[in-house]
């Protein structure tokens, strides 16, 4: 299996273009899943304190025996704990829950813009950046409205935006924001759910290329540069969602999964998830 590139952020620290998602999955499977993941070969994990699966991150990390300084780590502040003295507890119990004393990304799960706190939040995040305890910080589900108000406060500029992005839902705007800013963008839900398997056009590019239709929509990602967090508790299938780096997409085969797009959004929009 070719190695897995990184990404350089806009703070000079390096992450793996593809990373291990724990989304939904439960607590007693996901110790089994990372360690899975890890031996495949992933050296980046995805959760969240809203996906109730840290502590199980975190003992697979711990099993491992992988040297901390070739793991990246990342979590999220979830939307009830936002405000500057609440993020700086809730960073100290995902870190104890992950027994990690330095985390390599934090993100602001979701902005919330009803409540108006994602400014303050941001502020505590930098704050514990300036503190050594974390990498790298950054948002997710940002649109760039959103993401322009945070650069707008003059300080650190977010290194990541985890948005929902996959070939029904391209999400073009808020990409160009990001790079606009410097900000990489990391797709979640990468595969749509699975949405997108089955449609003619990657059935037909996943046989011309002899893989799963699944590595045809990674590559397509990878091609453009995003980062992306594919979700898996099948070991054949969270080693083939790594296997990416050995093919290419030729530029017809490209414009065909962009020619996907539908406005497809799996998730809740993030002007109306409050």
């Amino acid at each position: 299996m070719a190695a897995t590139p990184d990404i350089t952020l806009n703070n000079g620290i390096s992450m793996p273009q593809v990373g291990f998602g724990v989304f939904q999955i439960p607590e007693t499977e996901t110790t089994a899943a990372v360690a899975t993941a890890l031996e495949a070969g992933y050296r980046s994990i995805d959760t969240a304190s809203a996906y109730g699966n840290e502590t199980g991150v975190g003992t697979a990390l711990k099993a491992s025996g992988i040297p901390r300084d070739e793991l990246f780590i990342t979590t999220k502040l979830w939307n009830s704990d936002q405000g500057y003295d609440e993020t700086l507890r809730a960073f100290d119990a995902s870190v104890a829950r992950l027994g990690l004393d330095v985390l390599d990304l934090y993100l602001i799960h979701w902005p919330t813009p009803k409540h108006g706190k994602y400014l303050d939040t941001w502020r505590a995040m930098e704050n514990l950046y300036q503190q050594g305890r974390i990498r790298a910080i950054g948002v997710s589900n940002f649109l760039p409205e959103h993401l322009r108000a945070v650069a707008g406060l003059g300080g650190t500029v977010p290194a990541v935006n985890q948005i929902e992005v996959h070939p029904r839902l391209q999400q073009r705007t808020a990409q160009e924001a990001n790079a606009e800013l410097g900000v990489v963008t990391e797709a979640w839900s990468p595969l749509a759910q699975a949405g997108v398997l089955d449609d003619p056009a990657v059935t037909r590019i996943a046989t011309a290329h002899d893989r799963t239709p699944a590595q045809v929509v990674l590559r397509w990602h990878v091609q453009q540069g995003r980062v992306i967090i594919p979700k898996s508790v099948t070991p054949d299938r969270i080693r083939q969602n790594l296997a990416l780096f050995d093919f290419e997409l030729s530029a017809d085969e490209m414009v065909a999964i962009d020619g996907l797009e539908s406005d497809g959004r799996t998730g809740p929009h993030p002007d109306h998830f409050n």
